[in-house]
């Protein structure tokens, strides 16, 4: 699962609007944009740190003289030792910020509902919005069925079009 910085004004308003309809939480009409302000910024602010951790990596990655592909490796030793949750686990961490920000925020009225409730609902939208990859990888790999999955020429190919789709949906 990857959190595009596109779609976070998006999911932080669907979050908004879904927990604000289902009388989950209160908040003034004038207050709404704010409130959604602030979840964005908590997603905002998991992609500096993931960007932090990456940076860290590539540093890493160089100092000890290894190549890209262990990337992946030398990432999560990076995000062990500095705390930072990647991919559900990561999902989960930010669940929990904006839950915790929902509790104590000016723009917030009231709370109504339980964590859990709370926590059910924030992830079936991030879910929806957080599984565009899996899409995309089915969208492209329908494309180039008529080549071989593993070849040079699918590999290339195979980046092309993923690029030209993400371009295609605004996502980069």
């Amino acid at each position: 699962m990857r959190l595009y910085p596109k779609l976070i004004p998006g999911i932080a308003r669907e979050i908004v609007d879904r927990l604000t309809k289902d009388s989950d939480i209160e908040v003034e009409p004038l207050r709404v944009g704010d409130a959604e302000m602030d979840l964005a910024a908590i997603m905002k602010e998991y992609l500096a740190a993931e960007e932090r951790v990456n940076q860290a990596t590539r540093e890493a990655l160089e100092r000890r003289g290894y190549d890209q592909t262990k990337f992946t490796q030398v990432k999560r030793e990076m995000a062990d030792v500095r705390g930072f949750k990647m991919g559900d686990e990561g999902v989960e961490y930010i669940i929990g910020q904006m839950i915790e920000f929902l509790m104590v925020s000016r723009n917030v009225e009231e709370v109504y509902a339980e964590d859990n409730v709370l926590r059910k609902k924030i992830h079936g939208v991030m879910r929806r919005h957080l599984e565009i990859d899996e899409e995309v990888d089915r969208e492209v790999r329908a494309r180039l069925k008529h080549l071989q999955e593993g070849t040079a020429v699918w590999d290339v190919e195979y980046q092309k079009v993923v690029d030209q789709i993400r371009r295609a949906r605004g996502l980069i």
